[in-house]
């Protein structure tokens, strides 16, 4: 702990002194936040190192296992966090961040009386159900720790359905003004995965390439009916 308070001391000596100018820009005229990222509590993963982000760059919530409880009456941190970041700082950029060796996902994977004496814990990763569903469904051949890397990424794609329950989601999703996106951080390799709709897997980030994207902006109103067509 003293090592990371001597961290404290040298922001305010070096790292605020040197940016003084940006800091400055964010306290008097506030933050823009080009995107919301989702991703886990784990220690290994921090979003600002990940995207190499500035202050005032990212709107970041993180809990175990990333998860995005869907929406309901019940007042949750994470639904504040995407309402008030869609709605109010107009993020249009929803990042939903998953990781290799998550521990939430061995805890989801296993035995639930093993987590017994964490109770909270497990209520919570009952919003990975869907995933977990899934992964005994469609994987039941794999191994320990071929499991948990498959629960992992499906866990992405499952909380990015949640997330399109909350209504200013949906409501951005219609007016074609929100891109949403699942990504995996493999912490052994260094490299980042996004989910790539059109293909339906998960591909590699890279340079050049053309960049994995969950759900693309782009208006849709369903409620506009093609009478001609809907008469044949």
């Amino acid at each position: 702990m003293n090592e990371l308070i001597g961290r404290v001391v040298s922001f305010e000596k070096k790292v605020f002194a040197d940016q003084h100018a940006l800091y400055s820009t964010l306290a008097h005229h506030g933050q823009f936040p080009k995107a919301l990222m989702i991703s886990c509590a784990d220690s290994r993963i921090v979003p600002e190192h990940i995207m190499q982000a500035q202050p005032g760059d990212l709107f970041v919530c993180r809990n175990a296992g990333n998860i995005v409880p869907p929406f309901s009456a019940h007042t949750g941190g994470v639904s504040a966090t995407v309402e008030y970041a869609v709605a109010v700082l107009g993020v249009r950029d929803i990042i939903v961040c998953g990781h290799s060796d998550c521990g939430a996902m061995k805890g989801l994977s296993g035995d639930p009386e093993k987590l017994a004496g964490v109770p909270t814990v497990a209520n919570w990763l009952k919003h990975g159900a869907a995933a977990r569903a899934v992964v005994d469904q469609s994987y039941p051949e794999l191994t320990d720790g071929e499991r948990i890397r498959a629960l992992s990424l499906e866990n992405v794609i499952a909380q990015l359905a949640h997330l399109r329950t909350h209504p200013s989601v949906a409501a951005g999703i219609a007016r074609g003004e929100i891109t949403l996106h699942g990504w995996f951080v493999d912490i052994h390799e260094g490299v980042v995965l996004g989910f790539d709709n059109e293909a339906g897997r998960f591909r590699a980030i890279r340079e050049g390439e053309s960049f994995p994207v969950a759900l693309q902006a782009g208006q849709r109103r369903a409620s506009d009916v093609e009478f001609a067509a809907a008469a044949e």
